[in-house]
Protein backbone atom coordinates (compact mmCIF):
# COMPACT_ATOMS: atom_id res chain seq x y z
CA UNK A 1 0.00 0.00 0.00
CA UNK A 2 1.11 3.27 -1.23
CA UNK A 3 2.26 5.93 1.86
CA UNK A 4 1.89 9.75 1.78
CA UNK A 5 4.28 11.42 -0.37
CA UNK A 6 7.31 12.35 1.42
CA UNK A 7 7.32 16.03 1.24
CA UNK A 8 10.74 18.54 1.97
CA UNK A 9 10.09 20.34 5.38
CA UNK A 10 10.32 24.22 4.76
CA UNK A 11 13.69 24.97 6.46
CA UNK A 12 15.73 22.30 4.58
CA UNK A 13 14.54 23.82 1.20
CA UNK A 14 15.36 27.05 2.44
CA UNK A 15 18.85 25.54 3.29
CA UNK A 16 19.07 23.40 -0.18
CA UNK A 17 18.71 27.54 -1.35
CA UNK A 18 22.53 28.00 -0.97
CA UNK A 19 23.58 24.49 -2.67
CA UNK A 20 23.95 23.55 -6.56
CA UNK A 21 24.93 20.71 -7.90
CA UNK A 22 28.06 20.38 -9.20
CA UNK A 23 30.63 18.47 -11.29
CA UNK A 24 34.06 18.32 -12.18
CA UNK A 25 33.80 16.40 -15.53
CA UNK A 26 33.29 19.03 -17.77
CA UNK A 27 35.62 21.57 -16.30
CA UNK A 28 38.49 19.73 -16.73
CA UNK A 29 39.64 19.38 -12.77
CA UNK A 30 40.11 18.00 -9.99
CA UNK A 31 37.74 20.02 -8.11
CA UNK A 32 34.03 20.60 -8.47
CA UNK A 33 32.79 23.57 -10.23
CA UNK A 34 29.42 24.63 -11.77
CA UNK A 35 28.97 22.39 -14.98
CA UNK A 36 28.95 24.32 -18.02
CA UNK A 37 28.79 23.01 -21.98
CA UNK A 38 30.70 23.62 -24.81
CA UNK A 39 28.11 24.58 -27.04
CA UNK A 40 27.45 28.35 -28.06
CA UNK A 41 24.63 29.75 -27.46
CA UNK A 42 22.67 32.81 -25.84
CA UNK A 43 24.28 32.13 -22.56
CA UNK A 44 25.81 34.66 -20.09
CA UNK A 45 29.89 34.38 -21.20
CA UNK A 46 31.01 35.65 -24.22
CA UNK A 47 32.58 33.05 -26.88
CA UNK A 48 33.08 34.76 -30.12
CA UNK A 49 31.41 36.39 -32.96
CA UNK A 50 29.51 34.67 -36.09
CA UNK A 51 27.97 36.18 -38.97
CA UNK A 52 24.45 36.69 -38.72
CA UNK A 53 22.24 34.31 -40.21
CA UNK A 54 18.16 34.38 -41.05
CA UNK A 55 16.17 33.47 -37.84
CA UNK A 56 18.56 34.92 -35.31
CA UNK A 57 17.64 37.15 -32.62
CA UNK A 58 18.11 40.85 -33.11
CA UNK A 59 19.20 41.24 -29.67
CA UNK A 60 22.19 39.19 -30.29
CA UNK A 61 23.38 41.34 -33.25
CA UNK A 62 26.66 43.28 -31.59
CA UNK A 63 25.50 47.08 -33.06
CA UNK A 64 28.74 49.00 -32.37
CA UNK A 65 30.21 46.37 -34.50
CA UNK A 66 28.26 46.98 -37.36
CA UNK A 67 28.88 50.27 -36.99
CA UNK A 68 32.52 49.85 -37.54
CA UNK A 69 32.05 46.96 -40.34
CA UNK A 70 28.84 47.55 -41.71
CA UNK A 71 28.33 43.78 -41.68
CA UNK A 72 25.82 41.73 -39.60
CA UNK A 73 27.69 39.94 -36.53
CA UNK A 74 26.04 38.28 -33.62
CA UNK A 75 27.82 37.21 -29.94
CA UNK A 76 28.09 33.47 -28.99
CA UNK A 77 28.37 32.42 -25.48
CA UNK A 78 29.10 29.45 -23.67
CA UNK A 79 25.81 28.42 -21.94
CA UNK A 80 25.07 26.54 -18.96
CA UNK A 81 23.56 23.35 -20.05
CA UNK A 82 21.62 20.68 -17.84
CA UNK A 83 23.06 17.75 -17.12
CA UNK A 84 21.57 14.56 -16.49
CA UNK A 85 21.30 13.49 -12.43
CA UNK A 86 20.82 10.05 -12.12
CA UNK A 87 19.66 8.94 -8.04
CA UNK A 88 20.54 5.42 -7.42
CA UNK A 89 18.85 4.43 -4.76
CA UNK A 90 19.60 0.98 -2.39
CA UNK A 91 15.93 -0.52 -1.93
CA UNK A 92 17.31 -3.74 -0.69
CA UNK A 93 15.87 -5.27 3.03
CA UNK A 94 18.75 -3.95 5.02
CA UNK A 95 17.41 0.06 3.97
CA UNK A 96 14.03 -0.59 6.10
CA UNK A 97 16.13 -0.70 9.27
CA UNK A 98 14.56 1.99 11.82
CA UNK A 99 15.67 2.77 15.54
CA UNK A 100 13.49 1.75 18.22
CA UNK A 101 12.88 4.96 19.35
CA UNK A 102 11.65 5.99 16.11
CA UNK A 103 10.65 3.10 14.47
CA UNK A 104 7.95 4.95 11.75
CA UNK A 105 11.20 6.60 10.49
CA UNK A 106 13.14 4.10 8.16
CA UNK A 107 16.67 4.41 6.69
CA UNK A 108 14.49 3.92 3.55
CA UNK A 109 12.44 6.74 4.48
CA UNK A 110 15.15 8.97 5.04
CA UNK A 111 16.93 7.99 1.77
CA UNK A 112 13.62 8.80 -0.46
CA UNK A 113 14.08 12.17 1.40
CA UNK A 114 17.45 12.34 0.81
CA UNK A 115 16.41 11.81 -3.44
CA UNK A 116 13.87 14.22 -2.87
CA UNK A 117 16.74 17.09 -1.83
CA UNK A 118 18.73 16.16 -4.48
CA UNK A 119 15.79 16.39 -6.87
CA UNK A 120 15.00 19.98 -5.77
CA UNK A 121 18.65 20.90 -6.56
CA UNK A 122 18.44 19.83 -9.83
CA UNK A 123 15.45 21.52 -10.51
CA UNK A 124 16.90 25.03 -9.42
CA UNK A 125 19.68 24.94 -11.86
CA UNK A 126 17.51 23.52 -14.59
CA UNK A 127 18.91 19.63 -14.58
CA UNK A 128 17.48 17.26 -15.77
CA UNK A 129 16.99 14.16 -12.84
CA UNK A 130 15.61 10.44 -12.80
CA UNK A 131 16.20 7.52 -10.86
CA UNK A 132 16.81 4.00 -10.29
CA UNK A 133 15.55 2.03 -7.24
CA UNK A 134 18.22 -1.19 -7.00
CA UNK A 135 15.71 -4.27 -6.21
CA UNK A 136 16.38 -7.62 -6.29
CA UNK A 137 13.98 -8.72 -8.89
CA UNK A 138 14.05 -5.48 -11.30
CA UNK A 139 15.51 -2.24 -11.61
CA UNK A 140 12.58 0.51 -10.96
CA UNK A 141 14.19 3.09 -14.02
CA UNK A 142 12.88 6.68 -14.39
CA UNK A 143 14.69 8.71 -17.29
CA UNK A 144 16.27 12.25 -16.35
CA UNK A 145 13.75 14.57 -17.23
CA UNK A 146 13.17 18.53 -15.87
CA UNK A 147 10.89 19.95 -14.09
CA UNK A 148 8.21 19.79 -11.54
CA UNK A 149 5.79 17.41 -13.11
CA UNK A 150 9.43 15.11 -12.38
CA UNK A 151 9.45 15.58 -8.81
CA UNK A 152 5.51 15.36 -8.62
CA UNK A 153 5.98 11.44 -10.43
CA UNK A 154 9.06 11.12 -8.10
CA UNK A 155 6.86 12.06 -4.89
CA UNK A 156 4.46 9.02 -6.05
CA UNK A 157 7.07 6.63 -7.19
CA UNK A 158 8.51 6.86 -4.16
CA UNK A 159 5.53 6.28 -1.96
CA UNK A 160 5.45 2.94 -3.46
CA UNK A 161 8.41 2.04 -3.51
CA UNK A 162 9.43 -0.53 -0.37
CA UNK A 163 12.85 -1.71 0.57
CA UNK A 164 12.95 -6.08 0.41
CA UNK A 165 15.39 -8.35 -0.83
CA UNK A 166 18.89 -8.58 -1.43
CA UNK A 167 20.80 -5.77 -3.68
CA UNK A 168 20.26 -6.95 -7.39
CA UNK A 169 22.75 -9.29 -9.35
CA UNK A 170 24.93 -8.36 -12.39
CA UNK A 171 22.16 -9.72 -14.99
CA UNK A 172 19.55 -7.42 -13.14
CA UNK A 173 21.89 -4.63 -13.51
CA UNK A 174 22.36 -4.34 -16.91
CA UNK A 175 19.84 -2.47 -18.54
CA UNK A 176 21.39 0.43 -16.03
CA UNK A 177 24.52 0.79 -17.93
CA UNK A 178 22.46 1.34 -21.42
CA UNK A 179 20.85 4.32 -19.23
CA UNK A 180 23.85 6.02 -17.54
CA UNK A 181 25.68 8.52 -19.82
CA UNK A 182 28.76 9.15 -19.91
CA UNK A 183 28.74 12.61 -18.62
CA UNK A 184 25.70 12.30 -16.30
CA UNK A 185 26.29 12.91 -12.69
CA UNK A 186 25.34 9.34 -10.30
CA UNK A 187 24.55 10.18 -6.81
CA UNK A 188 24.36 6.28 -4.84
CA UNK A 189 22.24 6.38 -2.06
CA UNK A 190 22.29 3.67 0.00
CA UNK A 191 23.80 1.81 3.70
CA UNK A 192 27.09 0.67 1.60
CA UNK A 193 26.77 -2.31 3.39
CA UNK A 194 26.35 -4.48 0.12
CA UNK A 195 29.35 -5.57 -1.63
CA UNK A 196 26.94 -5.56 -4.35
CA UNK A 197 26.61 -2.06 -4.52
CA UNK A 198 30.02 -1.26 -3.56
CA UNK A 199 31.24 -2.94 -7.09
CA UNK A 200 28.82 -1.27 -8.81
CA UNK A 201 29.77 1.96 -8.02
CA UNK A 202 33.23 1.45 -8.46
CA UNK A 203 32.75 0.10 -11.89
CA UNK A 204 30.74 3.19 -12.84
CA UNK A 205 33.89 5.63 -11.87
CA UNK A 206 35.91 2.85 -13.61
CA UNK A 207 33.78 3.36 -16.55
CA UNK A 208 34.23 7.34 -16.38
CA UNK A 209 31.23 8.43 -14.77
CA UNK A 210 31.53 10.37 -11.94
CA UNK A 211 29.89 9.32 -8.94
CA UNK A 212 29.42 10.38 -5.63
CA UNK A 213 28.22 8.07 -2.76
CA UNK A 214 25.99 8.53 0.68
CA UNK A 215 25.89 6.67 3.18
CA UNK A 216 23.08 6.53 5.51
CA UNK A 217 22.95 4.75 9.29
CA UNK A 218 20.96 4.45 11.98
CA UNK A 219 20.87 5.86 15.69
CA UNK A 220 21.80 2.63 16.97
CA UNK A 221 24.36 1.81 14.41
CA UNK A 222 26.26 4.92 15.52
CA UNK A 223 25.97 4.46 19.47
CA UNK A 224 24.90 1.20 19.46
CA UNK A 225 22.66 1.86 22.99
CA UNK A 226 21.91 -2.07 23.78
CA UNK A 227 21.36 -3.12 27.55
CA UNK A 228 20.12 -6.89 28.31
CA UNK A 229 19.91 -9.72 26.26
CA UNK A 230 18.86 -9.41 22.42
CA UNK A 231 18.54 -11.08 19.25
CA UNK A 232 20.20 -9.64 16.59
CA UNK A 233 19.03 -10.86 13.09
CA UNK A 234 20.59 -9.50 9.46
CA UNK A 235 17.84 -8.44 7.40
CA UNK A 236 18.64 -9.67 4.23
CA UNK A 237 20.68 -13.01 4.74
CA UNK A 238 18.45 -13.83 8.35
CA UNK A 239 21.44 -14.71 10.07
CA UNK A 240 20.88 -14.15 13.75
CA UNK A 241 23.02 -13.88 16.80
CA UNK A 242 21.62 -14.02 20.66
CA UNK A 243 23.87 -12.04 23.17
CA UNK A 244 24.05 -9.10 25.74
CA UNK A 245 24.05 -5.82 24.41
CA UNK A 246 26.48 -4.00 26.52
CA UNK A 247 29.12 -6.74 26.23
CA UNK A 248 29.05 -6.64 22.50
CA UNK A 249 29.08 -2.45 22.57
CA UNK A 250 32.68 -1.86 22.61
CA UNK A 251 33.44 -4.89 19.87
CA UNK A 252 30.83 -3.75 17.90
CA UNK A 253 31.44 -0.26 18.05
CA UNK A 254 35.36 -0.98 17.28
CA UNK A 255 34.68 -3.32 14.22
CA UNK A 256 32.20 -1.06 12.66
CA UNK A 257 34.68 2.16 12.94
CA UNK A 258 37.19 -0.19 11.52
CA UNK A 259 34.65 -1.10 8.52
CA UNK A 260 33.36 2.38 7.90
CA UNK A 261 37.31 3.70 7.57
CA UNK A 262 37.92 0.39 5.12
CA UNK A 263 34.61 1.96 2.95
CA UNK A 264 36.02 5.37 3.15
CA UNK A 265 39.50 4.69 1.34
CA UNK A 266 38.16 2.08 -1.04
CA UNK A 267 36.17 5.20 -2.16
CA UNK A 268 38.50 7.21 -2.08
CA UNK A 269 40.70 4.97 -4.00
CA UNK A 270 38.35 4.74 -6.89
CA UNK A 271 37.67 8.72 -7.08
CA UNK A 272 34.64 8.83 -5.66
CA UNK A 273 33.46 11.70 -3.18
CA UNK A 274 31.36 10.36 -0.16
CA UNK A 275 29.61 11.32 2.89
CA UNK A 276 27.64 9.93 5.76
CA UNK A 277 24.29 10.67 7.36
CA UNK A 278 22.83 9.31 10.57
CA UNK A 279 18.88 9.35 9.96
CA UNK A 280 18.60 11.52 13.05
CA UNK A 281 20.54 14.07 12.04
CA UNK A 282 19.40 16.88 9.36
CA UNK A 283 18.50 15.04 6.13
CA UNK A 284 20.54 18.01 3.76
CA UNK A 285 23.83 16.97 5.81
CA UNK A 286 25.68 14.92 3.34
CA UNK A 287 25.10 17.39 0.80
CA UNK A 288 25.92 20.29 2.17
CA UNK A 289 29.65 18.32 2.55
CA UNK A 290 29.11 17.65 -1.11
CA UNK A 291 28.55 20.53 -2.21
CA UNK A 292 28.31 23.48 -0.06
CA UNK A 293 31.45 25.03 2.07
CA UNK A 294 32.01 21.63 3.68
CA UNK A 295 29.76 23.71 6.82
CA UNK A 296 26.80 21.28 7.47
CA UNK A 297 23.60 21.96 9.62
CA UNK A 298 23.36 20.44 12.68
Amino acid sequence: MARTPLTIPPEIRGRLKRLSLRTRRISGTRGFGMHASRSKGAGLEFAQYRAYEPGDEPRRIDWKLFARSDKFFVREAEEESPIAIWILLDASASMAQADRARPDWSRFDAAKLLGLCIAELAMQQGDRFGWIALQEAALGVADPRAGRAQAGRMQIDFSRLEAAGTFPDDATLAPLWERIGARDLVLFVSDCFDEGGIALIERLAKAGREVLAIQLLTTEERDFPFDGGFRFREQESGAELISDGAALRETFLSRFAAARAALDERLDRAGIRHATVVIDEPIDRPLHVLFGTGVAPT
